[in-house]
């Protein structure tokens, strides 16, 4: 089989065309808007951040499950950063948000699996519990970041810029790097697919599936809160209701990208691509003046639409082989 036709039967192949179709798209009706350094600029630094979230929903996915809870973990880490930041300096601040992110995936995939329970029902119920936490530790307001910590060279290594470019899209795309390689080149990935695909199988030939699961949910609310940490770091001032609706986002980042919510079959690289076309739509809609309602049906019919692709798609890859 030639590269093309893999990269054609490949699970991320859709977003692809999805992305293709919106850059002509856009070209056609709002070319100087679009394509303008600032846009672009915007788009790609928003697309990186919710990138972290979809390529963790996409581990996620592929083992079977999902992960509702991924933007309160986000909203949670960066609010930990920011409330922690004059006890604990920039250093330890990340890093106690960073445990606070692992410990809320690590409950969650332990009660998923410990308690036989559905990880919707599970990590709906982290949802609420952890936006719950942050209005109950802020009092509803957010201290700002003071101008020493926005000048800590740990702050400006992780908000600040390269070659005029945002220093989170290098994170991202150095993680994207880290983790396909993970996943098609490890025995991790190998049992991650396994256990999405066929969890019956793959725990007959000696795969320890519960501990697999437990790993992604850890590994999506790790990446959640690397992007908190991320967002807070280049704009240091918040609220408590960061990272609302993040979570369906990510979702449909991650289905738009190949995944299938079936589990077992999904691309990182499509996820991120299916990130940058959620965020290349909504800012094109905020400058078309749209309702911001439309932006919440748009994310709904591709999120159809991408179920019905992304099931004909893994038919006919099925049928190939």
């Amino acid at each position: 089989m030639t590269t093309t036709q893999r990269l054609v039967r490949g699970p991320g192949f859709g977003a692809l065309i999805g992305v293709a179709a919106m850059l002509t798209a856009f070209t056609l009706i709002d070319s100087a808007g679009w394509w303008s350094v600032r846009t672009i600029a915007n788009v790609v630094q928003f697309t990186s951040i919710l990138g972290f979230l979809a390529m963790g929903q996409a581990l996620v996915i592929l083992s079977k499950e999902i992960d509702l809870s991924v933007g309160s973990v986000y909203g949670l880490t960066g609010v930990a950063f920011v409330t922690l930041q004059p006890d604990l300096g920039v250093p330890g601040a990340m890093l106690a948000a960073l445990s606070i992110a692992l410990a809320c995936g690590l409950i969650q995939g332990l009660v998923v699996v410990r308690g036989g329970l559905p990880s919707m029902i599970v990590t709906l119920g982290g949802l609420f519990a952890f936006r719950g936490i942050i209005y109950v530790w802020t009092g509803g307001s957010v201290r700002n970041f003071p101008e020493e910590a926005r000048v800590h060279s740990l702050t400006r290594l992780m908000g600040g810029e390269l070659f005029g470019i945002e220093a989170a899209v290098f994170w991202m795309l150095g993680t994207l790097a880290v983790l396909t390689l993970v996943l098609n080149a490890t025995r991790f990935g190998n049992r991650l697919l396994a256990t999405g695909g066929n969890a019956e199988s793959a725990l007959s030939r000696g795969v320890r599936t519960d501990r697999v699961r437990v790993s992604v949910f850890a590994l999506s609310a790790l990446l959640a809160g690397c992007a908190g940490i991320l967002t807070l770091a280049d704009r240091p001032q918040t609220h408590v209701t960061i990272g609302e609706l993040m979570e369906l986002e990510s979702i449909a980042a991650a289905v738009i990208g190949g995944c299938l919510l079936a589990g077992g079959r999904g691309s990182l690289w499509g996820a991120v691509l299916g990130a940058f076309i959620i965020t290349g739509f909504r800012y094109e809609l905020i400058a078309l003046g749209a309702p911001s309602s439309w932006f919440i049906t748009f994310v709904g019919l591709v999120l159809i639409f991408a179920v019905v692709v992304n099931q004909k798609l893994a038919r006919m890859a099925g049928q190939s082989v």
